[in-house]
């Protein structure tokens, strides 16, 4: 799968996601037999993705753009979006997840706005393991090796 494919999957599921999410907590036409099938609909595409349903729902509510702030910090690195994405497709969803989720998207965006080369958010971000590791692999964009 590539790296726009991937991206497409996943704004498509969250779309499908935050539309079901509107029509279930808001309708008041729903009847208990829609709400309870929707609620299936909404635990299968969480199992499909692999996140919790209540995960599902905060993710579906940030909108598609929350986790930018991995993307820049990536650019930033001489990361490859898509040359990590082909290679790790999980890892990456998982990074954006966290990354989505993640309590300091402040504290990021002044930080990359500043200085991207400060190390100092390596103190707060929940991908920097994994960060540290991609950036230690021999990429073929980078030809470093």
């Amino acid at each position: 799968m590539t790296a726009l494919s991937v991206a497409q999957w996943c704004n498509s599921a969250m779309d499908g996601v935050a539309d079901l999410w509107r029509r279930w907590t808001y309708s008041d036409a729903f009847t208990p037999g829609l709400q309870c099938d929707a609620m299936s609909q909404l635990e299968q595409m969480a199992r499909d993705i692999g996140v919790s349903p209540l995960e599902l729902q905060r993710l579906a509510r940030l909108g598609p753009d929350a986790a930018d702030l991995l993307m820049t910090r990536m650019a930033a690195m001489g990361l490859d979006r898509a040359e990590v994405s082909e290679v790790e497709p999980g890892m990456l969803r998982d990074m954006q997840r966290a990354c989505a989720l993640c309590s300091h998207h402040r504290r990021c965006t002044g930080d990359m706005a500043r200085r991207p080369d400060d190390e100092s958010w390596q103190s707060y971000c929940p991908n920097v393991a994994t960060l540290k590791a991609l950036n230690a692999m021999p990429w073929q964009s980078r030809r470093e090796w």
